[in-house]
This record gives C-alpha cells, structure tokens and sequence, in this order.
C-alpha cells in the first residue's frame, strides 16, 4: 500500500473545511490529521503533528495566510486555498505547490494532491521493490473445444500426427488441429530443435543422442532422420562436451 500524505487544513471558514475534509477522505493516499482556523493554531498544530500537505486559507484573522507563510522559512508542502484570485502571484512566490480558488471543485482539487503526490515521491527518491519472478513463455492451444495453456519450458517434444499436432508437456498430452509448422513458429529456435519432419524436440530435455535416435528426460525415444542429423549432432555437441585437453 502506497504511503499516505498527512494533511492540515486551515482556514476560519466551516463550511470551506468541511468541502476539503469531504475531498481528503475520498482520495485514499491522503490523511487528515486535523483542521484549524487560523494561522496561529496552524503553528501550534505543526509542533504536535507530522505533517506532509498544509491547506492554506489567505484571509484570516490574527495572521493571514501570507504572513504565515513569511514567518515560517520551513514548511510542509503547500497549496493555498482562497476566494481571491490576485493573491495568487504573491502565493507562489513562495513556492507553494498550487492555488485553488474557491469554490473549489474536487477535480481541481485532486489535481491539485497528484502534483504534491508526486512532488513527494521525487523527494523521496525511488523505492527499492523485491524483484518480480519473469513470467516464463507461453502460448494458446485449442484442444477439445477450449484454449490450453502451454509453458513452453514444460514441453518435452511436439510430434505431427497427419493433421493433429500432439505436446507432449512433463505432465499431460494435448492434441490440437494444425501444422507442426504453426507450433514452430511459437517457439524459440535458439531452445528447439528440429530431429524429423513430424519432430520438434526442446534442446535442454535432451538426455542421450545417438546416430538415429535420442532420449528425453522422462525416457520418451525420439527418431532423428537423416536430414537433421548433421545440424543436431552439431548443436547439441557444441561447447556442451568436455574435450580431452
């Protein structure tokens, strides 16, 4: 779950909290911690809470909004919440995030909390994850009327049969309508391998190579014809037999 960003609205109007209370609690990674109603509660409020986000009405009694904002060199981040739209200039000379004018609207206001969002997530630099596992590949069969799925690291051998093509995984059998052609063009070359016309074999399930023949993992017998022999005698043999030094 993405961090929460703990928020503080200021302003002396009840009505303007209670609209900017409504819109916090909608959006989940933000979290009220309180309100205030003017500048100076703000302060006391800052020494007491952590704070990520300050709300911050302009035109309050005892210190308005600016002036608070001249006094405190350090401050949370800030967007200023206001009914007047010619104190925006001076408001951003103070860096503050955004300026909202009242009234606002809450597709303004979530605007607004995705730039800050954003803003915060930039300051606190990228977040180390755990790696995510690779998905291995796959495709799509049909057999029996539906779509199977196979794992292409599960295949032990792919064998026409006229019409059908049968994979032959490390735990099932399947049967499909198509060209042994369309399954090889699913799969990697640089992992499969050709032994016979009606053949596809995985390089890696080998187990035993002969001159007419080879033996997979699990003890399937798998014919080589004399068309691939060279070529497969060649790619299983090379840089994978120890030669005498």
């Amino acid at each position: 779950m993405a961090e929460k960003l703990r928020c503080i609205i200021i302003d002396d109007e009840p009505l303007a909290r209670e609209v900017l209370e409504e819109y916090i609690h909608v959006v989940d990674h933000l979290e009220l911690v309180c309100t205030a109603e003017n500048a100076l509660e703000l302060d006391q409020q800052l020494g007491q809470h952590s704070v990520d986000l300050i709300f911050l009405d302009i035109q309050m009694p005892y210190l308005t909004g600016l002036d608070f904002l001249k006094l405190r060199s350090e401050l949370p981040t800030v967007i200023i919440t206001t009914a007047y739209p010619n104190y925006a200039l001076e408001g951003f000379n103070f860096d503050v995030m955004d300026y909202l004018l009242k009234p606002i609207t809450f597709n303004r206001f979530f605007k607004a909390v995705s730039k800050a969002t954003e803003y915060h997530k930039l300051k606190k630099g990228p977040v180390e994850t755990a790696e995510q596992p690779k998905e291995e590949p796959y495709f799509f069969v049909k057999c029996d009327g539906k779509y199977q799925k196979i794992v292409t690291s599960d295949i032990l051998f792919v064998k026409a049969l006229e019409n059908y093509v049968q994979i032959q995984t490390t735990t099932d059998k399947h049967l499909s309508l198509m060209p042994l052609k369309t399954i090889e063009e699913n799969l990697d070359t640089a992992e499969f391998v050709r032994t016979h016309k009606s053949y596809i074999v995985p390089m890696s399930k080998i187990q035993t190579l002969e001159n007419h023949e080879l033996i997979l993992e699990q003890g399937h017998t798998i014919p080589i014809s004399r068309n691939y022999r060279k070529q497969l005698q060649e790619r299983v043999l090379k840089d994978k037999v120890l030669k005498k030094k």
